[in-house]
């Protein structure tokens, strides 16, 4: 046995991190603070990241593969592996954000359909062409913001079905003088709480497959 042998290295700096990833250093940051990637800080304060949560985010999608789907069903129930996926909608200007939301999804083991927009204008007419059971949208964006793209939503009942939810960082005083928003809406705040907004993901899922079974009966 050679003893000079190297041993595995499990950690890596922050910029180093950035490099296998393709992102910026700030985006690093961003993505410990969001829970992405996992750090801890030395004793002289430098920030350490977990090779492990580097490789996963390289790692490719998990396909939907029959070992994640429901089994199948009983005499007279709908059959939940042929379920339509939850579709989600994200509205985010921020381009590193927009890839942390598509990053985080892609873990979900929850059956799902992820759309992204830039601003309110591309988000209403992806809402107008996909009609996302889920819409998760932040206010303040160039172009048409978040809460004059929540006006126009509130004028369509045919989407009176759909989940909304704002993630901003924004507070209560300035989403007031922002003109505020309708009665309803959830409102979480940065970071992105992705835990939260799994859990939503999953009562909307529940929600519709209760739905599915009470018509078939």
């Amino acid at each position: 046995m050679e003893l000079n042998q190297k041993i595995p290295k499990t950690f890596c700096t922050t910029r180093e991190a950035a490099n296998l990833l393709s992102i910026s250093v700030r985006t690093a940051q961003l993505w410990v603070e969001n829970g992405l990637l996992e750090a801890w800080k030395t004793e002289g304060g430098h920030r350490r990241i977990t090779r492990d949560s580097v490789e996963r985010l390289l790692a490719p999608a998990p396909k939907q593969t029959a070992s994640l789907s429901p089994s199948p069903a009983a005499p007279g129930q709908p059959d939940l592996r042929t379920h339509e996926k939850l579709k989600i909608l994200v509205v985010e200007d921020e381009p590193n954000l927009r890839r942390l939301y598509e990053i985080n999804l892609r873990q979900w083991t929850l059956p799902h359909q992820l759309r992204t927009a830039e601003d309110g204008y591309e988000g209403l007419v992806r809402i107008g062409s996909d009609k996302p059971d889920l819409l998760i949208t932040d206010l303040r964006m160039p172009g048409m913001d978040g809460f004059r793209m929540l006006n126009a939503i509130c004028s369509m009942p045919e989407l009176k079905d759909m989940k909304v939810v704002i993630v901003s960082g924004l507070n209560p005083s300035e989403i007031h003088n922002g003109g505020g928003i309708p009665d309803g809406i959830t409102i979480l705040p940065k970071p992105i709480p992705f835990d939260r907004l799994r859990e939503i993901a999953e009562d909307l899922t529940s929600s519709k497959l209760a739905s599915t079974t009470a018509e078939a009966t």
